[in-house]
């Protein structure tokens, strides 16, 4: 095993930010890049494999690539070649399966009406929405977007499965981020560039660090190692940020998801690769990868997903109380900036990043941190 002192720069964590840095690094500069990562795997969450029959699954959960950032699309597509996708996601309200987002079928399935217009569609949002000029919490935000019809049947019980919490209690960031829309389009997400990887994520991760000035470590806790780093330029850590401090002010709150994998003797168990269900079981959707991914098998896998506290961190939990612990989190990192660490990402940024998201801020963080852009 080779020194832990004689790399340009220090990775934590083999995710989406921290892969694109250390191939930055790597490719662009020149440099010995060392990546550290506790699990047995690179990739982080959007880790992919070969099931015993053959089918190609996600370890936690399938992520849907879409963007319309024209440097994150041709950046990404070196190392990958395109599956087509448009994902569509259903939930199962008062016994239908209905298209979310909400949109002009959504509305006309659940309420046996016949809106055939946007002008029309948006005279029953209008009717129906509440009038919040400034929603201070997720009820208040869905209240002004969708109304209380909409909410109690499609978000409220889905939120409270999700975070444990009532939407109530939660920013109004949280249910901002659900699109509504006001004509026929039941796409999940309308970005000009939507796709999966071709071969899976984990060949496009294994392309993107195939430079031999990377070295991996895995199975490597950082925690156990940091005191034999040194010599380094920069740092940069992707993990949870009040886990560096050691928890100094309090630990932040992540929601975490436990994922059951079934494989089923048939080629399709449902219609679309997703299905929420807000108000019934205590999972909140099951997935079935093969609808996304094109592949040609006889069997086909499901994965239910499960919210929980316990596990990996997922998802920062927006809450007045974890922010303003955040931010002091925060001005703790700017500090070590000038020692050369920063912090990357959704856990140390405490902020959820769609995918597309994460591999902009890591692109854009590299750029920042030397005098050009090298795209």
């Amino acid at each position: 095993m080779s020194s832990l002192s004689k790399f340009d720069v220090i990775v934590i964590g083999a995710g989406i930010s921290g892969a694109v840095l250390a191939e930055r690094y790597a490719n662009v500069l020149n440099k010995k890049v060392l990546i550290i990562e506790k699990r047995e795997h690179i990739g982080g969450n959007c880790y992919d494999f070969y099931n015993q029959d053959g089918l190609l699954v996600p370890k936690y959960g399938p992520h849907f690539f879409h963007t319309s950032f024209e440097d994150v699309w041709e950046y990404v597509s070196r190392f990958t070649e395109w599956h087509p996708y448009e994902h569509r996601v259903l939930s199962c309200v008062d016994g239908r399966l209905v298209p979310i987002p909400v949109n002009i079928k959504t509305v006309n399935q659940l309420f046996n009406l016949n809106i055939q217009s946007e002008m029309e569609m948006k005279k029953w949002l209008a009717e129906k929405t509440e009038k919040i000029a400034d929603p201070i919490n997720s009820e208040e935000s869905a209240l002004a977007r969708v109304g209380r019809d909409l909410y109690e049947k499609m978000f409220k019980n889905y939120t409270k499965k999700q975070w444990d919490v009532w939407p109530i209690e939660l920013e109004a960031s949280v249910m901002n981020r659900i699109p509504v829309r006001t004509n026929f389009d039941d796409r999940y997400f309308i970005d000009k560039y939507q796709a999966m990887p071709k071969e899976g994520y984990t060949k496009l991760f294994e392309r993107l660090l195939s430079n031999p000035n990377i070295e991996i470590r895995l199975n490597t806790d950082f925690f156990d190692i940091r005191n034999d780093l040194r010599g380094y330029e920069k740092l940069f850590f992707t993990g949870p940020i009040d886990r560096y401090f050691e928890y100094e002010g309090g630990g932040l709150q992540y929601r975490s998801l436990r994922f059951t994998h079934e494989t089923i003797n048939k080629e399709y168990f449902q219609s679309m690769a997703q299905i929420n269900y807000p108000n019934d079981h205590e999972f909140t959707r099951i997935t079935e990868p093969k609808h996304a991914t094109g592949q040609k098998h006889k069997k086909t896998t499901i994965i239910k997903e499960y919210p929980t506290w316990e596990g990996e961190p997922y998802y920062p939990v927006p809450s007045s109380k974890n922010l303003i612990l955040f931010e002091k989190y925060k001005k703790e990192s700017e500090e070590l900036e000038k020692k050369g660490i920063y912090f990357i990402g959704r856990l140390a940024n405490y902020k959820y990043f769609n995918m597309d998201q994460a591999f902009k801020n890591a692109l854009d963080t590299f750029t920042r941190l030397n005098t050009q852009s090298y795209l």
